[in-house]
């Protein structure tokens, strides 16, 4: 526009800033730093405030983490130990049954020798009892005689 024109234009204000607009611009500015001021503040209070909760909900999470921690060490020790006395007992129980088996087969063995043992007496015993009963009854004969 000014190449169109082909001229500059000038304004120049020769009205000083009466002092009540100076008073009234300080007074405004003061009120609004004020304002600022209290804003901030209120803004460090909020902030401290949410801090000090944030801070609070940490060390409570770090306590509540390191009880947490400490049953949680608890209790692996406690199954350790739980597993470890269960092998014991499941080892002891292998151990038994076995014993148990030793012990049936050998009394199996033995009873079968006592077995093989008292057939023959059985039947020497069947034997003599023929042979009694037949002498009784010779010897009732030969007392029916007389």
């Amino acid at each position: 526009l000014q190449t169109q024109s082909g001229g500059d234009v000038n304004v120049e204000v020769n009205a000083a800033p009466g002092e009540d607009l100076l008073k009234k611009l300080n007074d405004m500015r003061q009120e609004y730093e004020h304002i600022i001021q209290k804003n901030r503040e209120e803004v460090e209070r909020w902030y401290e405030s949410k801090m000090e909760e944030v801070s609070q909900q940490v060390h409570s999470s770090g306590q509540e983490l390191e009880s947490s921690t400490q049953q949680i060490s608890a209790l692996r020790r406690d199954y350790q130990s739980l597993e470890i006395e269960l092998q014991s007992q499941l080892s002891m129980v292998r151990s038994l049954q076995s014993n148990l088996e030793d012990t049936e087969r050998r009394y199996n063995m033995q009873l079968q020798q006592i077995q093989s043992m008292i057939s023959p007496l059985e039947e020497e015993l069947a034997s003599i009892r023929c042979e009694m009963e037949s002498q009784n009854q010779e010897y009732k004969m030969l007392l029916g005689i007389k």
